[in-house]
C-alpha cells in the first residue's frame, strides 16, 4: 500500500489519516464521534460540482433520506470556489460522505466498488432503475452506473429467495434467466422457474 495523507493533525481533525492498501482501494482514517464506524466516501472528479448534485439525486431516491450538512471551498483553499469541501448524507438511515476531487487526480468510479439496494418491489426496481439510468448506463444482472458514473445494483429480494430454491433445476432456470436481464424482472424469473412443473 501507501500513504495519500500521513496519520496526523490537520485542522479539521485531531487525527486522520489517508491510505491505499494493497488492494488498490481507499481508506481515510479519522478519530471523532461519529456512530456509524464505517462510512463511504464518494469523491467527484472531473466536471467540478457533481458531488452536489450527485447527492441532491441519491436523497430524493430513498427513504429516510436527507443531507446532513455540506461545506463549500472559499478562495485559496485549493478547490474550485463553490466546490464541495465535504458533505454528509444519509440514505436509508445509512451515512455517507462526499466532495469534489481536485482536477489533478488521474481516477474515477468503477464497478470495482458499487452499492448492491435491496428492492421489496417490482415497483421499487423500476423506479430506481429508470431514475438512476437517466443519462446512466445500464448493465446486465441489475448492475448499472448512474450519470456519475456510480455503480449500484438494484435486486429485489426475491432473486434471492428464487435462487435459493431447493429444486436445483429451478434455481438454474431463475439464473439462466436472470443471466439473460439487465433490469430484474421478477415474474419473468418467477415464470422461469415454474417451467415444465
Amino acid at each position: 500500500g501507501k500513504v495519500l495523507m500521513p496519520l496526523d493533525i490537520y485542522p479539521f481533525s485531531e487525527k486522520f489519516g489517508w491510505l491505499e492498501d494493497k488492494y488498490g482501494l481507499s481508506w481515510q482514517l479519522n478519530v471523532g464521534s461519529g456512530s456509524q464506524k464505517i462510512t463511504p466516501f464518494f469523491m467527484y472528479v472531473g466536471e467540478q460540482g457533481q458531488a452536489e448534485e450527485a447527492i441532491k439525486l441519491y436523497t430524493s431516491l430513498f427513504a429516510d433520506a436527507h443531507i446532513n450538512h455540506i461545506e463549500r471551498f472559499a478562495e485559496g483553499e485549493g478547490g474550485v470556489v463553490g466546490a464541495v469541501k465535504l458533505a454528509s448524507f444519509t440514505l436509508h438511515g445509512q451515512q455517507f460522505m462526499a466532495m469534489d476531487g481536485g482536477a489533478g487526480h488521474m481516477f474515477t468510479f468503477t464497478e470495482a466498488n458499487s452499492f448492491f439496494v435491496n428492492c421489496y418491489t417490482q415497483a421499487e426496481v423500476d423506479e430506481l432503475w429508470q431514475r438512476f439510468t437517466e443519462e446512466g448506463e445500464e448493465s446486465m444482472c441489475g448492475w448499472l452506473k448512474d450519470r456519475y458514473g456510480v455503480s449500484w445494483q438494484i435486486i429485489p429480494t426475491a432473486l434471492m429467495v428464487l435462487l435459493g430454491d431447493e429444486n436445483p433445476e429451478k434455481a438454474k432456470r431463475v439464473m439462466d434467466a436472470m443471466l439473460q436481464m439487465k433490469k430484474i424482472d421478477i415474474q419473468t424469473l418467477e415464470a422461469a422457474r415454474d417451467e415444465h412443473s
